[in-house]
């Protein structure tokens, strides 16, 4: 394949499936943490042990490959990987090497499609415990409780081209799986191995290992991308080689030089006969692509708004219960706006926030009834993101409730206009402007309670 970009990224992303037995056998794949104790003479490859498949496992699989727009095999075959090393201790992983599960799919990115390679279900390896980190411990633990976990992997096409795309494209995939229920991100481990080259050095690769979450894959990246560059500035004739991310130094470590698929002499495995996909009848809910169209045409909201809320799962969450008492344009607008806005501010990601929504949803009901203004509720919301509060309980506390008394708004107005004559002659003069000082006037008399709408419209009539 030939290229053009100056960089050029692909990655492999190892999903692990949201079951609660291994791929082929028992063993809990949650529970007890104490090393090695979640584990059978199956999982460990004993002598006369076989395989059982999880079909639960398979069925998350096929689900995930028709999501993704994959062509799905007639055939589910696995296969041994044959390597020697301590992850695995019966010496070869179970996976899928000549017939994937899926194939030649596709995530349509806000601004581009990135193909995927292949699709296919594969058994996780052990946890390898270095203390003190890579490179510098003096012996290394190994950890069986993960291994055979049921993993799904999506390799991408080589069509990623700076590390921002990498980035999107994980949290598009973060996404989809929650749409479909079979990864949960708080119990699930999701990691890449992300490989990238540069134009300058003829695109010789390097694969990083082991990138967990899509915050990480764009400073790995973004660092061995410079790397990279400062390497052939210098003079290094680039190899083709295997590198560690370090997340806490913020550093990429070499492992070792890129094995070759030939050497892992892959062999059908003979334990585990080949399974239909036909069997499997599973169907595929609403994914972001189709919610966002629904969305614009069932209610109305713009096209930006609905692809974020789409494209969020927790945002999708959150707006799928507020549309059940409010109205979803004041729902999009709040959620797509002011709640994002907020935990930003709060340097709060959207997937880590634990904003009551009962109580947010609660905010926008008394915006919708016009018991408060804009003004109190992003006050009461930025209060909310930080800390539990009762919304209705610190509305009547701070009295905060809106000024509804026609009365006091058009005595509030007359206030202002006769405390500001020259913004009157302005405004007469025919500058519009003026019209809003006097409106911040009374919003600042009113202790933002009033009707920013119901003031401007007093003040015209008073004025003209």
């Amino acid at each position: 394949m030939s290229f053009k970009s100056e960089v050029v990224i692909g990655l492999e992303i190892h999903v692990e499936l949201n079951t609660k037995t291994k791929l082929f056998c028992s063993c809990p794949t949650q529970g007890k943490e104490e090393p090695n104790t979640r584990t059978c003479e199956i999982c460990l490859g004993h002598p006369g042990s076989k395989p059982r498949v999880n079909k639960k496992a398979i069925l998350f699989s096929v689900k995930l490959a028709k999501a993704l727009n994959c062509k799905l095999a007639n055939q589910i075959i696995f296969s041994r990987k044959n390597y020697f090393y301590p992850d695995m201790s019966k010496n070869y992983q179970i996976t899928q090497y000549e017939t994937p599960l899926g194939e030649n799919g596709f995530i349509l990115l806000s601004d581009k499609k990135v193909g995927i390679t292949r699709v296919h279900i594969e058994e996780d390896p052990a946890a390898l415990v270095h203390p003190g980190g890579i490179g510098k411990a003096k012996q290394v633990f190994v950890d069986y409780n993960r291994s055979g976990n049921p993993l799904c992997e999506v390799v991408t096409e080589p069509e990623i081209n700076n590390p921002k795309e990498a980035r999107d494209f994980m949290k598009s995939l973060i996404t989809i799986l929650q749409y479909l229920n079979i990864f949960d991100p708080d119990i699930n481990l999701i990691k890449a191995d992300a490989n990238v080259s540069i134009k300058e050095s003829g695109y010789k690769r390097a694969e990083i290992k082991n990138i967990s979450g899509f915050k990480e894959i764009q400073r790995a990246l973004e660092y061995e991308i410079l790397r990279q560059k400062q390497a052939v500035q210098d003079g290094v004739l680039l190899k083709q080689e295997t590198r560690a991310w370090d997340a806490k130094k913020g550093v990429t470590q070499l492992l070792r030089t890129k094995e070759t698929e030939d050497d892992y002499g892959y062999i059908f495995d003979p334990d585990l006969v080949p399974i239909d996909v036909d069997l499997f009848k599973v169907k595929v809910p609403e994914l972001p692509v189709d919610k966002q169209k629904r969305y614009i045409k069932e209610y109305k909201i713009s096209k930006e708004d609905a692809f974020v809320l789409t494209n969020e799962f927790n945002l999708t969450n959150i707006f799928e219960k507020a549309i059940k008492k409010v109205d979803p344009i004041l729902a999009s607008k709040w959620i797509r706006r002011e709640l994002v806005r907020v935990l930003n501010y709060n340097k709060i990601d959207v997937t880590e926030m634990k904003l009551d929504i009962e109580e947010f949803i609660s905010i926008l009901e008394f915006l919708q009834k016009k018991k408060i203004t804009d003004k109190v509720a992003q006050k009461i919301l930025e209060e909310l993101a930080v800390k539990k509060i009762s919304v209705k309980k610190y509305i009547k506390e701070n009295k905060l409730e809106a000024v509804s008394d026609s009365g006091l708004i058009e005595k509030l107005c007359k206030e202002a206009i006769n405390e500001n004559s020259k913004a009157v002659e302005d405004y007469k003069s025919g500058n519009e402007n003026s019209l809003n000082f006097l409106l911040g006037q009374v919003m600042r008399k009113s202790k933002g309670k009033a009707n920013p709408k119901e003031i401007k419209e007093k003040l015209k009539k008073l004025l003209d």
